[in-house]
């Protein structure tokens, strides 16, 4: 997510299903209480992990 890939491109690099990559973000969405991808890097950013 921090490098702004597509959903689709995780999934493919991850070898995962679209849909698993979009319920993966929706759960870090509610636990880190944002609602955008931006919102998400920016505070993976302020607690270290990126």
């Amino acid at each position: 997510m921090s490098e702004a890939m597509p959903a689709d491109d995780i999934a493919r690099d991850l070898f995962l299903s679209v849909n698993t990559v979009k319920t993966h973000q929706r759960s870090i969405y509610g636990k880190l209480a944002i609602t955008s991808r931006y919102d998400a890097v920016r505070r993976a950013r302020e607690l270290g992990l990126v």
